[in-house]
């Protein structure tokens, strides 16, 4: 079975972007805003500064006073040339604010991807969006790093069924949309969808925050299994796919508890970061 180790690749990544970073005439500054103190996302944070460090980019982190706050430095660091890339990092305190304040961030400065919830419809909801459609620069970085976790380990996904559990915007929609367009045979399940369904799928992605969703009757035997699913449990981090399918020998990939598609996420922000740098100079 093989270990789908996203911490690997990103380490080949962070040694290109150095370089990169290495050549051009200024050091690029990524912007991170947040208002809240809880550790779970300080910890996500302070592993972007980190990374940052470690190839060259100034990376800010802003905690927030208010939700005017996060406004107003959105728009301010829009016209901030000396900004390369900005990152509201979610959860935000007012949940409902969360399109409204992500909308406000330019494209070319949005290296998490999130105008891809503003340009295009998921297939299997009717209902029309009031959200202008708007310019997309950057793929979603999450979903971007699951297709680099699958292609670095030669994960075919031609003439493949593919599922893929939540339908999030930050990953499964996105992922949705991308597959879709490339021709796959995928389809978009939820929550609360039949998931014994699952069994006939030959790549199962799962990223609901929902921990233990995905049990082992679920998985058929030479499965590939992919979960980017993270939610906190009394301050420890959760995936969706349950332990019982980790102990299984019989699946032909599948993600670490830890180090699988969160290291590339990370190396995908910062690859938007040098990209926009560039243009910038």
């Amino acid at each position: 079975m093989v270990d789908l180790n996203g911490r690997e690749l990103a380490g080949f990544i962070k040694e290109r972007q150095a370089h990169q970073v290495a050549s051009l005439k200024r050091s690029p500054h990524l912007l991170i805003i947040r208002d809240s103190d809880n550790p779970v996302i300080a910890k996500y944070v302070n592993l972007k500064i980190r990374y940052g460090e470690d190839i060259g980019i100034r990376t800010t982190d802003y905690l927030a006073k208010s939700t005017d706050d996060i406004r107003e430095t959105i728009l301010r660091a829009n016209e901030d040339e000396g900004v390369d890339g900005i990152i509201l990092q979610l959860p935000i305190a007012d949940k409902s604010k969360t399109d409204e304040l992500t909308a406000l961030i330019a494209p070319e400065k949005d290296v998490d991807g999130l105008g891809n919830i503003y340009s295009t419809q998921d297939s299997n909801n009717s209902e029309t969006s009031n959200q202008a459609i708007r310019p997309i620069i950057y793929d979603s970085a999450t979903a971007t790093a699951i297709n680099w976790l699958l292609t670095g380990y030669n994960i075919e996904l031609r003439n493949r069924k593919i599922a893929i559990v939540g339908r999030g915007k930050l990953v499964g929609a996105p992922l949705y949309r991308m597959y879709k367009d490339s021709g796959y045979d995928v389809t978009l399940f939820h929550r609360g969808s039949d998931l014994t369904e699952l069994q006939n799928y030959d790549i199962i992605i799962t990223a609901t925050g929902a921990p233990g969703l995905i049990s082992s009757s679920m998985v058929r035997p030479g499965a590939v299994v992919v979960d980017a699913g993270t939610a906190s449990e009394k301050g420890i981090l959760k995936g969706d796919v349950a332990d019982d399918v980790r102990t299984r020998t019989d699946l032909a990939a599948i993600t670490p508890k830890l180090g699988g598609v969160g290291p590339l996420t990370v190396s995908c922000l910062f690859d938007h970061v040098i990209q926009t740098s560039w243009r910038n100079l």
